[in-house]
């Protein structure tokens, strides 16, 4: 089992970074058929062999991801994927 943790900081509002936040998980959702669910400034998110948060701050988003075995394998790739798509919604970089 892997684990990736990725910190980003951000200057948005409330909304925006909901937004931003959103847009991530789309994008794992796509590529990893996960089912996504808020909880308040949380979004939380499983499937067979993946799970994990994306936690909401006033200046940071925090995302937690548990890769079962299989994943595992691939854990830099996605943790690199993962980290540029944060920093492109949540900067505009």
């Amino acid at each position: 089992m892997a684990d990736i943790n990725i910190a980003q900081a951000h200057h948005l509002a409330p909304e925006a970074a909901r937004a931003a936040a959103q847009q991530v998980a789309d994008k794992l959702a796509e590529q990893f058929d996960l089912e996504c669910v808020w909880d308040g400034d949380v979004l939380r998110f499983e499937r067979s062999g993946v799970s994990g948060s994306l936690s909401l701050l006033p200046e940071e988003a925090r995302l937690h991801i548990e890769l079962g075995f299989l994943f595992g394998a691939f854990a830099s790739q996605i943790e690199a994927k993962v980290a540029d798509k944060m920093r492109r919604v949540f900067t505009g970089a």
